[in-house]
């Protein structure tokens, strides 16, 4: 007849970490680090807010038929690049393209009126 017989098993040995695998460790967890830090720094300076308004001021003018960006833009400033003017009406209104419709409302920079 045969016997069985358990023997205890031996402990696990413990996870030893090479010095590479440290040094790839650190890498990882400081690369996010850094990244957000140098976000932070570079692109935190704008979300500062300030106690001074906007000294920007605008007059309205309300879009008529067949009227574009551009021809508004030369009819309120001959003297100017109309490119500029379209640029700062778009700016302003905060407009998504220079698409814009009869009876619209558009602020106009006061630079520009007359």
């Amino acid at each position: 007849m045969s016997t069985i017989s358990l023997a205890p098993s031996a402990a696990a040995p413990r996870l030893r970490i090479t010095r590479r695998g440290q040094v790839v460790l650190s890498v990882l967890v400081a690369i996010p680090l850094v990244l957000g830090v140098g976000a932070f720094v570079l692109g935190g300076g704008d979300a500062v807010a300030t106690s001074s308004s906007s000294s920007t001021t605008f007059e309205h003018v309300r879009v008529q038929a067949g009227d574009t960006l551009w021809s508004i833009a030369e009819r309120i400033a001959p003297q100017s690049d109309p490119r500029d003017v379209v640029a700062d009406i778009i700016k302003l209104n905060q407009l998504g393209s220079a698409s814009i419709a009869p009876n619209q409302q558009l602020a106009i920079p006061t630079q520009y009126s007359s």
